[in-house]
């Protein structure tokens, strides 16, 4: 069995969270809570569970809340902050930003998805099945039996050998993304400056080959906006 693939992930916890409103009036989504625990501190529990030992978190609305809650808290992950605070960069701008805090290749995952492991835990599978020399970046995607609260089309098809490519018009898309992944810097080479979304270097890498997926054996929870959390803290109750 590899060593995780990286001691590092980013926590990307920047976004304005207007889905969640009104929750989000007063505080960050990341803050918002599910069965009485922050929706970051889900993240972060289930890196420092698996033995990541750092975590560079992005911040912008409130961020002084978030940044307050992130000191307060009393196990790990380290964390340090990326200060986004005078703009907002969006998650490739936001991942570029950070990079010079983050080693090669790091883990990324959103802070507003919760997800419930198969038998092993999902930086492990990520791990195991990261090829820097093939990929860029490789994607944790759950098919729509796995994906709790997801109501969309899909977002990606798999080849055999895990290669992604987009869900075309007007089709479903076997499988969801959940947020996570491991990204090579490769990934961030010649990135545009200012805001922009990951999907542009996701983009570059499906057309080289190199952006691949990998199926999650667990549940993945999207908690995107207020009617999304009484059936995600039930389920919870239940696991």
């Amino acid at each position: 069995m590899k060593d995780l693939a990286s001691d590092t992930a980013m926590v990307m916890a920047a976004g304005l969270g207007k889905r969640m409103r009104p929750l989000t009036a007063s505080q960050p989504k990341p803050l918002v809570r599910v069965n009485g625990k922050a929706l970051i501190d889900y993240s972060l529990d289930g890196l420092a569970s698996a033995g990541v030992a750092n975590a560079v978190v992005n911040v912008h609305y409130l961020g002084d809340a978030l940044e307050a809650h992130l000191a307060a808290r009393k196990k790990g992950p380290a964390t340090t902050i990326s200060d986004e605070r005078d703009l907002l960069l969006e998650t490739g701008g936001g991942m570029v930003k950070a990079a010079p805090l983050l080693p090669d290749p790091f883990f990324c995952l959103n802070s507003d998805n919760i997800w419930l492991d198969g038998p092993q835990n999902v930086f492990r599978e990520l791990s195991n099945r990261w090829n820097p020399d093939q990929m860029d970046a490789l994607l944790l995607v759950v098919p729509h039996a796995r994906a709790f609260n997801y109501q969309g089309k899909g977002d990606f098809h798999l080849d055999p050998l895990g290669r992604i490519t987009r869900r075309r018009t007007g089709r479903i898309a076997p499988f969801i993304y959940t947020g996570i992944q491991i990204v090579s810097k490769r990934l961030l080479r010649d990135a545009p400056e200012g805001p922009f979304s990951t999907n542009v270097l996701w983009e570059r890498a499906i057309a080289e080959g190199r952006l691949f997926g990998l199926s999650h054996t667990g549940l993945c929870c999207e908690v995107g906006d207020p009617a999304a959390i009484a059936p995600t803290e039930a389920l919870l109750t239940r696991a």
